[in-house]
């Protein structure tokens, strides 16, 4: 029976597929109609700097993410800067973790298992949008699932004499996904969880703890000095119980596919890997989000690896219960789910696609400020950040004055440059006669905070006159003329 054909016959059609699979859910509409929102414009403009500008930039602000800017930087200097450049890294990721995740599942619960996990991945809402995501997140899901392969690998075939090339593999992997964020350290005690469950001997629990204390060490000095960055996530806000309803549902379907399961502490199974790597971080960011508000899904997108994991255990179990009733329809109960799954999903799909899943577009707004601008003009931003639009699509801005400039980004070595104080700002407002005012669309838009930006809304309400306005993907551009 098909269902019961050896995990080796099968050959590379276990990785291969998914792999495949998720890569053309990537390709299929990568530049989201050309769209680039403000997440996706920090990497750009950051990317876009000399390496010496990036490091010095890291000093003051986001240093969490520095490796990730350099990775991108060589690769925008190799291929150019494109929305193709910018995300292809992250569909590349995750087609490899939906790889991982076959291999994981074929190996703890049949190949039926492995292939619909594998081919699972790529569908789940969070990942969809991540999959085609100018940011580091997906990266962090594929070293997950590379190390969890490593990991279960050593398990399930005992650690030989040739097991330390693979912890040390495993060791650097972990590492490495720390350096991109270090929130991914919480797969640590999603692993020791999985150990404890498989009652691992005393040589696998102190190898482990080496090899993890080892990334922990490496990854301590970038934590520390992150930590003094933390006014980047002042932001987020604080935890409530209805921010819990995302994680409560994931957490109750992958206990429906580790029961599926099946599973008995005598031996590594899917549910033993895969429900610990679902749980383990929801909960610690949840524990965390206590202490200070992190809670963001993103932080822990690589916990979508277990997800994927149980429902391909889930539907492994349900290739077995078919298989002695139904040998042929056995074997199309894979592809028939996974089938039904993208056409129920596809209104998830096209919405991941479309510039509307974001909250902004830079590129868009850029375009109306090329329309709209003429020789002589001077430019806003409110807030300082919004300068992203430029910083993206400089070309569109030539001609412009930015009066409300000290220092750009790159002299500065921040993200947003460094206005002139409130009097500066007024006094060069009052010597033009028309401003460009580039904000948030209204429906967005929160009122002005800083004095900067309460200097400029005052002074454009006062001697300026709106006499051109467009709003586009939730980015907003306002001619103003100075009233005679």
């Amino acid at each position: 029976m098909l269902c019961h054909i050896t995990a080796a016959r099968r050959g590379p059609l276990i990785w291969i597929a998914p792999f495949l699979w998720t890569l053309a859910l990537g390709l299929w509409g990568l530049s989201r109609q050309d769209s680039v929102w403000r997440d996706e414009a920090a990497t750009w403009q950051v990317a876009g700097r000399p390496a010496g500008r990036i490091a010095e930039m890291l000093a003051n602000v986001d240093a969490v993410h520095g490796l990730y800017y350099f990775l991108m930087h060589g690769l925008f200097e190799v291929f150019g800067a494109s929305t193709t450049t910018l995300r292809l890294p992250s569909v590349l990721a995750v087609a490899a973790a939906a790889s991982c995740v076959a291999l994981i599942g074929r190996r703890l619960a049949g190949f039926w298992a492995g292939l619909g996990g594998g081919l699972a991945l790529g569908l789940l809402p969070a990942v969809q949008f991540y999959l085609q995501e100018g940011r580091p997140y997906a990266l962090v899901a594929a070293g997950a699932a590379v190390s969890t392969l490593l990991l279960v690998s050593l398990l399930d075939g005992g650690p030989g004499r040739r097991a330390w090339p693979r912890w040390t593999a495993y060791g650097i992997t972990v590492l490495v996904c720390a350096l991109l964020n270090w929130l991914s350290l919480l797969i640590l005690p999603a692993h020791a969880v999985t150990l404890w469950w498989v009652r691992a001997g005393r040589g696998v629990w102190l190898r482990w703890a080496a090899y993890g204390a080892g990334a922990v060490a490496g990854a301590l000095p970038l934590v520390l000095f992150s930590r003094t960055q933390s006014d980047q996530v002042s932001w987020i806000p604080p935890l409530t119980w209805h921010m819990l309803i995302g994680p409560g549902i994931l957490l109750a379907v992958g206990a429906l596919g580790a029961w599926a399961d099946r599973p008995d502490r005598s031996r590594v199974s899917a549910a033993a890997v895969g429900l610990p790597l679902l749980a383990v971080p929801q909960l610690g960011l949840i524990g965390l989000s206590l202490v200070q508000p992190l809670f963001l899904d993103r932080y822990v997108l690589f916990g979508m690896v277990g997800l994927a994991l149980l429902i391909g255990a889930a539907l492994g179990a349900a290739v077995r219960a078919c298989a002695p009733h139904f040998p042929r329809t056995s074997a199309l109960l894979v592809p028939g789910v996974i089938g039904v799954a993208v056409l129920a999903l596809l209104p998830v799909e096209l919405g991941k696609r479309a510039p509307a899943s974001r909250v902004d577009d830079v590129l868009a707004v850029a375009g109306e400020v090329a329309r709209l601008k003429e020789d002589g003009d001077a430019v806003l931003f409110v807030p300082a950040a919004r300068r992203d639009t430029a910083l993206v699509s400089p070309g569109d801005f030539t001609g412009l004055d930015d009066i409300a400039l000290a220092r750009t980004p790159v002299a500065s070595a921040t993200l947003k440059g460094e206005e002139s104080d409130p009097a500066r700002i007024r006094a060069a407002m009052l010597t033009r006669r028309r401003v460009l005012l580039v904000t948030d669309s209204a429906k967005v838009a929160k009122a002005p905070s800083a004095e900067r930006d309460k200097t400029k809304a005052a002074v454009l309400r006062e001697h300026f006159t709106a006499v051109e306005d467009r709003q586009l993907r939730g980015r907003r551009v306002t001619v103003y003329e100075r009233r005679s």
